[in-house]
């Protein structure tokens, strides 16, 4: 929630993967102060302090004292581990710790540029695109989310929230429809109250 007293930035914009931030913070408990960009303005993108902490312009960005993020996988990973016991990422020596990184960069590495490339009907290239394709990318997630519960198993992490945002949008873009076990995870991260309180700064704005 944001709140005064805090050295956090989130340059942010509705309808946006600032979501994705904002989602994460909820769930952290962090008080961070919520800035506003108007990403289709180019003199509000421009203003020097939020190119000193996004020098590509786009949201979400992160200030926090001396670190600035601006990649929303980074700001969830970077929120996850500076707030450990709010048990949203396996420590550094668990078990889990390999599966939960491999899972929290798929979506800007695999899922995002697979959900793209469907969209503008390219013509796919598996043996050269890191991704795959489409529908390898989706054969993969829906093996892995297949058992019901969240990416990791019976744990919610930050890799969910990267995942589960880019599953909304699969439907919010209409790249897909029906995909019960999807649908029923898009279901399970919409309904968690963290969700619910970024979902309503979008609304509100």
């Amino acid at each position: 929630t944001p709140g005064s007293g805090s050295d956090m930035r989130l340059y942010w914009a509705p309808k946006t993967r600032a979501l994705r931030a904002t989602w994460m913070l909820a769930e952290a408990g962090v008080a961070y102060e919520r800035i506003p960009i108007d990403v289709h303005d180019a003199a509000a993108k421009a203003d020097p302090a939020f190119r000193r902490v996004s020098p590509l312009g786009k949201v979400p960005a992160l200030e926090d004292g001396p670190a600035r993020l601006w990649d929303s996988g980074a700001i969830c990973a970077y929120i996850a581990d500076r707030h450990p016991e709010r048990h949203l990422a396996p420590a550094p020596d668990s078990a889990a710790r390999g599966a939960y990184l491999q899972w929290l960069v798929f979506t800007n590495s695999v899922l995002e540029p697979a959900m793209f490339e469907r969209r503008a009907a390219s013509t796919p290239n598996p043996s050269q695109h890191g991704w795959g394709d489409f529908d390898a990318m989706l054969g993969v997630l829906r093996a892995q989310l297949a058992p019901g519960g969240w990416i990791l198993g019976d744990r919610f992490s930050a890799a969910d929230v990267m995942i589960g945002t880019s599953c909304l949008f699969l439907y919010r873009y209409g790249i897909i429809e029906g995909e019960q076990v999807l649908q029923a995870y898009v279901d399970r991260c919409t309904a968690r109250p963290a969700f619910r309180e970024a979902a309503a700064l979008d609304e509100a704005a």
